[in-house]
Order: structure tokens, then C-alpha cells, then sequence
């Protein structure tokens, strides 16, 4: 019989280093400013089209309402919606949920014979 000579050879796996505890807090940090800035309820914009539409028709919303709208427009975005009909006692918007702005404004009368295309959610306020 022959001898057979078996060499032992360590294999070293690729240098990691050890993640810290400063780090990982680090990283935490990082999504929870995500998050919240992901979550965080933005002002609703008016554009200038959209005020003048408000001005020239003559249609008041109260901050009260404004707030909701803006409520609403907020869990809309949550909800994947990007621009959305908003259907108010006295108005009609036409908001983009995903900027957070009012696109145009009309009175509830002239809402009725008109075609919303583009429109991926509504909201209906009472």
C-alpha cells in the first residue's frame, strides 16, 4: 500500500468586518426619517390657475374645510392615488394627491356637465 499524504489547508473566507451597534442605530435612524417623511401629512398647495378659478367663480372654502380636504388628499397619496376629484358641497377640485396641489377649481353646478378623465380616486366630502 501506498501512503497517502493529506495537507490540511485552512480556508479564510473574505474579510468582513463586524457591524457595530453605532451603525445599525445609524441605519434606524435613516428609515425612521424615511418613514416619517413618507407619512408626514404635507400642505395642500393651491395653484395659481386653480386660485384664480376659486376667485373668478366666486367659491369659498373655510380652513376648516380646507384642512379636511387636505386630510383626505393625504390618505388618498397613502393609498397609491395620484390625482383625484374632490367633491365638495359648493366645489369640485381637481387635486394631485401626489403633489399635494390643487389643480383646478369649479362650483358644484358646472361640475355636473363636465368629463374628469385622468383621474385615479375621488374624494367625496359632505
Amino acid at each position: 500500500m501506498d501512503q497517502v499524504t493529506i495537507n490540511r489547508v485552512t480556508l479564510q473566507p473574505g474579510i468582513r468586518q463586524p457591524i457595530t451597534s453605532k451603525q445599525v442605530t445609524s441605519s434606524k435612524q435613516a428609515f425612521l426619517q424615511h418613514l416619517h417623511e413618507a407619512t408626514v401629512k404635507t400642505e395642500l398647495k393651491v395653484s395659481k390657475h386653480a386660485n384664480q378659478r376659486l376667485i373668478e367663480r366666486n367659491i369659498h372654502i373655510s380652513d376648516a374645510q380646507w384642512q379636511l380636504v387636505s386630510d383626505k388628499v393625504t390618505e388618498a397619496r397613502s393609498k397609491g392615488v395620484n390625482d383625484s376629484l374632490v367633491l365638495m358641497d359648493q366645489a369640485a377640485l381637481i387635486v394631485s394627491a401626489k403633489n399635494a396641489t390643487v389643480i383646478t377649481a369649479m362650483d358644484r353646478t358646472e361640475a355636473k356637465n363636465q368629463l374628469f378623465t385622468n383621474i385615479d380616486g375621488t374624494i367625496v366630502l359632505g
